[in-house]
């Protein structure tokens, strides 16, 4: 059997897979199924600093049609926000707490953030809570007509969560950057333990019968690996930090390509909603057959062995059109 074993954020995983940021990751019995089936670590359920602020300006809402206190002109909003705020994370440092008592796979809190007001506080505490790690999930509304400088705004946010915990640091990214190798890059330097390529969003649909706006497809396809594919195989040699590729993995074949990229892990969700928790031992057999196959020992010799650095064609990461003979490029 070959050492699906490798590294990640300082921290020794026994598989290079791990279940990334969904609601499956915030039951402790769902958790403790993972890693009897393989997983490598745990991404938990994102805080959102929107359902925050959207639960406060809910109750605040409640307290104005109520004249609670006469909220407009009182301290009521501000009891509210401190209320709002404490319940939300008090959960989230509880879950994390119980979680560590039952299982010793590593445990990796996630952070949806927007703005860089006040999560350093909350990231302590989260640190003080016992997680293994942090993932910051980022991301900016493309759909705003607003200007804003994000790339100049996520640095900011990773710098200064960097500043104040000691526990190993990931970012997630979206793939929405005007200059997204620059970014990642800058983001990188400021001494983060790793990045996670990419988020996946809400997307929408429309019915026609109903003439109403649905929701798309909430689950990954197959065929979405392809993205963070190129951008893994071009950052690899490019990057002194970790990479998780996210996205479209659903066999043990998509993982063993983000592996050969470059990609340190890999962050499966959909799958595992479709197939149920105990695929993940069939993903890692897969990947285990392979890599015996091929006459490899260990998931480490295989990592980068095609990335942009050691392909014989590397031009091929940087090509964005379609050429009307591109043949050889892939001889």
């Amino acid at each position: 059997m070959a050492d699906l074993s490798t590294n990640y954020l300082g921290l020794n995983l026994k598989s290079p897979l791990i279940v990334g940021s969904c609601g499956l990751t915030s039951s402790i019995e769902n958790v403790k199924l993972m890693e009897k089936n393989g997983a490598g670590a745990v991404v938990l359920k994102s805080i959102f600093e929107e359902e925050i602020l959207l639960s406060l300006h809910k109750k605040a809402g409640d307290a104005s049609k109520d004249k609670l206190l006469y909220y407009e002109y009182s301290e009521t909003y501000d009891y509210l926000d401190v209320h709002t705020r404490n319940e939300e994370l008090e959960n989230y440092l509880g879950f994390i707490r119980e979680i560590k008592k039952e299982v010793l796979i590593p445990v990796i809190a996630s952070i949806n953030c927007v703005t860089n007001s006040e999560w350093t506080d909350f990231a302590l505490k989260i640190q003080e809570a016992g997680a293994d790690a942090l993932e910051l999930n980022l991301f900016f509304n493309p759909a705003g007509f607003q200007k804003k400088d994000v790339e100049k705004l996520s640095v900011q946010i990773v710098d200064k969560i960097m500043k104040t915990v000691t526990i190993p640091v990931s970012v997630k990214l979206s793939s929405n950057y005007s200059n997204l190798g620059h970014t990642i890059r800058e983001i990188s330097n400021t001494g983060v333990q790793g990045i996670v390529l990419f988020n996946r969003f809400f997307s929408v649909d429309f019915d026609l019968d109903k003439l109403s706006v649905i929701s798309s497809d909430i689950y990954s396809s197959p065929g979405d690996f392809t993205k963070p594919l190129r951008w893994t195989a071009l950052l690899a040699d490019n990057i002194e930090c970790n990479i998780a590729a996210s996205g479209g993995v659903h066999s043990g074949e998509t993982a063993l390509k983000q592996i050969l990229a470059g990609a340190d892990t890999v962050q499966v969700v959909s799958v595992l909603y479709k197939n149920g928790i105990d695929h993940l031992s069939i993903l890692l057999n897969e990947m285990d057959k392979w890599i015996e196959e091929k006459g490899f020992n260990s998931v480490t010799q295989i990592k980068g062995m095609m990335s942009n650095k050691n392909v014989k064609n590397p031009e091929v990461f940087e090509r964005m059109q379609f050429m009307r003979y591109y043949g050889k490029l892939f001889d």
